[in-house]
């Protein structure tokens, strides 16, 4: 790895900080955003990214100078920033990280890894003439620094259970962290909820005026993305990107979607046989399963499983359970990373399990069963195992 990019790894020491203080200042020494950027704001717990990408494929085929600011990445850190489709290069990007280097050089407290990140994206985004940039949150909404920029639309995909230990222990407490990206007068946008999530948003809606609108029906048509849920992701973003303002003609809007391209996502790789998805939480997992219902019946997989710690790997295990003829236990490439073994004694009773020193080992395992394998857990697996079978260098992301 470079040294421009392992420095900003290196960040990472300073953990998570919520609140919004340093990086108002950092868009105050950067003099950004640029005067020609627009925002649409995505959060929610799970489809953020589906419905970043749709919504981007979309204004792409209406002819915006889009930008698309996503995380985590899954094989190269460049694909965190995309402009009109397009990551930067990274000699490019080590440039800019030398220089945003210089400026916090001394900062106390010191900007955290996830702000960096957003600086170097609106500023090459900035410089590459991009003028409606979708953003999605790192984690909840209220004190995620995506939230220092006011956007044209906030969007809320579905709320679950996930990052307790910094959101809260309920769903309320959950959707309130998430209706933090509610403001003024800004229309909200929000996926079918839990009814108790829905009133929270409802009513931090009604507090500050923004007009709130609620999705009442799947994308009819359609998509390269598979799943049920990415019917409703679908239908979000479109519903999003209206009440923006955008007049958008329907075939526009068909063909945009028809474009759209967001690997992990119940991605069919090699042969066939291998299906990688990031099932990361409980609410993810059940999604899983009913996909793979759908693509394939009552087959079994072999699932090759990691995860990071936070995660409740024991419940999304038990449903994922449905579908696995076997488990197959990894540990990820991340210093969050629940041991393999760990994770074979949460695994649900009378599973047959497997540990593997190494996900390259658990692939060629799996590869002398004649069961199709499913690759689940975490983004992060999703990405180690992408690096894999593509060949490619992988840069191990922790956020």
């Amino acid at each position: 790895m470079n040294p421009a990019l392992s420095w900003l790894y290196s960040v990472q020491q300073f953990g998570i900080k919520p609140g919004l203080e340093n990086t108002r200042r950092l868009l105050r020494e950067l003099q950004l955003p640029g005067s020609r950027q627009r925002f649409l704001h995505v959060a929610g717990t799970n489809g953020k990214g589906s419905v970043c990408a749709f919504m981007e494929s979309i204004l792409r085929c209406a002819g915006e100078r889009t930008g698309l600011f996503t995380s985590p990445h899954l094989v190269s850190f460049c694909e965190r920033m995309r402009h009109r489709g397009e990551m930067p290069g990274m000699p490019e990007m080590e440039e800019a990280i030398r220089a945003l280097r210089a400026v916090v050089s001394g900062w106390e407290p010191h900007p955290t890894f996830f702000e960096l990140t957003l600086m170097l994206s609106l500023d090459w985004l900035d410089r590459r003439g991009a003028e409606v940039i979708v953003l999605e949150t790192g984690m909840g909404g209220r004190l995620d620094a995506t939230n220092a920029l006011t956007p044209l639309a906030s969007v809320i995909t579905p709320i679950a259970m996930d990052h307790q230990q910094w959101l809260g222990n309920t769903l309320a407490e959950i959707a309130a962290e998430k209706a933090g990206i509610i403001k003024q007068g800004v229309p909200v946008v929000s996926a079918p909820q839990e009814l108790e999530a829905e009133k929270v948003l409802r009513e931090t809606a009604g507090r500050v005026g923004a007009p709130f609108i609620i999705v009442n029906q799947p994308w009819p048509g359609a998509l390269p993305l598979a799943g049920d849920h990415q019917r409703w992701n679908a239908a979000l973003a479109v519903s999003a990107l209206r009440a923006a303002g955008f007049c958008l003609p329907d075939s526009v809007i068909s063909e945009g979607l028809a474009k759209t391209e967001w690997p992990a996502r119940f991605q069919t790789v090699g042969d066939g046989r291998t299906i990688i998805d990031g099932a990361h939480n409980p609410h993810g997992a059940a999604s899983t399963v009913a996909t793979w219902r759908q693509a394939f019946g009552d087959e079994r997989a072999t699932v090759i499983f990691g995860a990071v710690a936070a995660k409740d790997y024991a419940e999304a295990l038990q449903q994922l359970a449905s579908v696995a003829r076997r488990f197959f236990f990894v540990t990820l490439s991340s210093p969050r990373a629940v041991p393999a073994e760990i994770l074979a004694a949460s695994a649900p009773l009378h599973s047959t399990i497997s540990v593997f020193t190494s996900l390259a080992e658990a692939l060629q395992a799996a590869r002398a069963l004649p069961d199709r394998q499913l690759i689940c857990g975490s983004l992060y697996l999703c990405g180690e195992a992408l690096s894999q079978l593509d060949h490619a260098e992988f840069e191990p992301s922790a956020q």
